[in-house]
């Protein structure tokens, strides 16, 4: 068959695999939710990446890391598409023989994830298939449009298949992205959940833990708000009804939990501040919510852990695994088992039904969604996911404090202004915040109530601001007399450090 014919082999195989992977999409939805052929190789890429992979995503697109490994795979998948379609045309059936192998290899590689299910491949041999069967037929179309100077309309009816086969790709697509995310028995169940009344309710937030101040952070952020970093490319979706928790490994006696006793429990309201490792300084990759939940050192206490042991390793239902030190689960603070977020159940990419919330320390040792297992063991015999990738074992959060008003790179008024902002160290508490402006002295920052040493606290200085260039830099005293260091270092291993500073143009 001969090569000549420029663009169109190449776009007929880009419209041959949209089609079998909105197929696929399509398929998952009803089938395996959780085995969508995107979901299966981007799952699969997050767990292959090195370290500083998933760093430099998170740095570079934070909290929309996930959109961009999709947006990345689709186009990988286009260009292998467009010389899928350039060799079916000059060597027949060698493109239809690779989609279909990439289809199975995606198949294969769907059942070796943690929460496969038993048709977990079906979603991407069906995808391969479709693809494979769409390119041979579409080339039989562009064979008939003959040589490229000749036949305009066997040319015109060849582009119009070609496009409405990407369209009913797309179309399928978007049909099963939707309805895994709005037609789920489990967005129903969770929509439909009132929350039990906690035995202990959290303090009222004080009004004066809120300064009035334009653009600072709120002190309770809304659950829309709340940052999001996991390993989950797909949210897992869990029927409360069939969620069950498993304590074992060195301990006297294991403890199973279902949901209906979790709720039955006297359960325990808390606010706490949760921040990703990856936060850089001056960073958004933290927020504060009230949890509602069940203290995990009374579990532990029901399993008596060895006297030897030092670490539980808790695993998420799409398999991701934390460390997390027992004495953080066992000592006064409020670990919790959580099932609720700022009165309302869990949402769902915050790990609804059950999450764990441990104030103090960083999420990747912590802060486990989807939970399902935890194994009483020593951090000697285990490791956990990123620990495993070279973070440090145990990610105590550290003191730390931003500056939210004025913006970095805004040009403020002259005059009468404010310089406000957070800071926190969750599990000691802040006692006081300085600023300086320029080369000037360190000025003592007015303080707002804060709700609980585990949650952060605003702050304001007023700033008589003169026209020029400025430098403006904060830095936290936590409730023991420590002061955050200005010594800079970058998120890994242990969390970001150095003191936050912006530039602002005064006019």
């Amino acid at each position: 068959m001969s090569d000549s014919r420029g663009w169109r082999p190449a776009a007929a195989g880009i419209a041959a695999v949209v089609l079998g992977a909105g197929a696929g999409e399509l398929v998952a939805t009803f089938a395996a939710p959780a085995s969508s052929p995107f979901a299966v190789v981007g799952g699969a890429l997050i767990d292959l990446a090195p370290a500083w992979a998933k760093d430099t995503a998170i740095a570079w697109f934070g909290t929309s890391d996930k959109a961009a490994l999709l947006v990345g795979i689709a186009v990988v998948l286009l260009v292998v598409a467009a010389v899928a379609g350039l060799a079916e045309a000059r060597w027949r059936h060698s493109g239809v023989v690779a989609l279909a192998a990439l289809g199975i290899g995606a198949g294969l590689l769907g059942l070796t994830r943690p929460d496969a299910g038993m048709l977990a491949w079906l979603p991407s041999v069906l995808a391969g298939a479709v693809a494979a069967f769409a390119l041979r037929m579409l080339l039989r179309r562009e064979a008939d449009a003959g040589p490229e100077a000749e036949d305009q309309p066997s040319r015109r009816a060849f582009l119009t298949w070609t496009i409405g086969t990407a369209a009913i790709g797309v179309a399928m697509a978007v049909v099963g992205g939707l309805g895994r995310a709005g037609s789920t028995v489990v967005t129903t169940v969770r929509e439909a959940l009132k929350l039990p009344k906690p035995a202990t309710p959290a303090p009222a937030i004080p009004a004066s833990a809120s300064l009035d101040v334009p653009g600072i952070t709120p002190v309770i952020t809304p659950n829309a708000d709340f940052y999001r970093i996991d390993t989950a490319l797909v949210v897992p979706s869990v029927d409360p009804s069939s969620w069950k928790l498993r304590i074992h490994g060195m301990v006297a006696q294991e403890v199973t939990l279902t949901w209906d006793e979790l709720l039955a429990l006297p359960l325990v309201e808390s606010a706490a501040t949760l921040s990703c490792v990856s936060n850089e300084v001056g960073g958004d990759l933290i927020g504060n919510a009230v949890w509602l939940g069940y203290p995990i050192r009374e579990l532990l206490k029901r399993a008596a852990p060895d006297a030897d042991a030092d670490m539980v390793l808790s695993t998420s239902v799409d398999g991701f695994t934390a460390g997390t030190p027992l004495e953080a689960l066992t000592d006064d603070r409020a670990a919790l088992l959580a099932i609720g977020m700022n009165g309302q159940p869990l949402p769902l990419e915050h790990g609804f039904p059950v999450r764990m919330v441990v104030p103090g320390l960083y999420g990747y040792v912590s802060a486990t969604k989807w939970v399902t297992d935890l194994e009483v063991t020593r951090f000697d015999r285990d490791r956990a996911y990123w620990t495993d990738r070279g973070w440090s074992e145990k990610g105590p959060i550290k003191l730390e404090s931003r500056i939210d008003v004025p913006r970095a790179g805004r040009t403020v008024t002259a005059g009468d202004s404010v310089i406000a902002g957070v800071a926190w160290q969750p599990g000691t508490g802040v006692s006081g915040v300085e600023v300086q402006v320029d080369d000037g002295d360190w000025q003592q920052a007015e303080l707002a109530t804060a709700i609980s040493d585990d949650t952060w606290v605003q702050w304001r200085l007023p700033w008589r601001a003169k026209t020029g260039e400025h430098s403006i830099r904060c830095r936290a005293v936590a409730g023991d007399g420590t002061v955050q260091t200005d010594t800079i270092a970058a998120p890994a291993p242990d969390g970001a450090s150095g003191w936050h500073t912006i530039s602002v143009s005064v006019g």
